[in-house]
């Protein structure tokens, strides 16, 4: 199994949380359903951190990846929310293994 995995880690502004789980959440959405070389696009809270959205997406390949920051739903995310961001950290990985019940 082969992937591509982004790994985007967002340190928010305080109180920008509400504003930007609607943002992200319709950006997963969408790539999620009209992507086809969108495989999985999770958005998680880190405990205990409320200023802090994490994003976990995996990608046929780089290339899929490459047209998900094409569309106009990443763009709008994109432009919409960087004001609500503090810090954004990306981190790519390859799928070594995808381990499914």
């Amino acid at each position: 199994m082969t992937g591509f995995v982004v790994w985007v880690d967002f340190r928010l502004k305080p109180g920008a949380r509400d504003s930007f789980r609607k943002l992200v959440d319709a950006n997963a959405t969408a790539s999620a359903r009209n992507e086809a070389g969108c495989r999985r696009f999770d958005v998680t809270e880190a405990r205990g951190e409320p200023d802090r959205v994490v994003l976990y997406e995996i990608y046929d390949s780089e290339a899929a990846f490459d047209e998900h920051c094409r569309t106009a739903h990443f763009d709008e995310f994109n432009t919409q929310s960087a004001p609500l961001v503090d810090i954004k950290l990306v981190t790519i990985c390859d799928l070594v293994l995808e381990a499914t019940p």
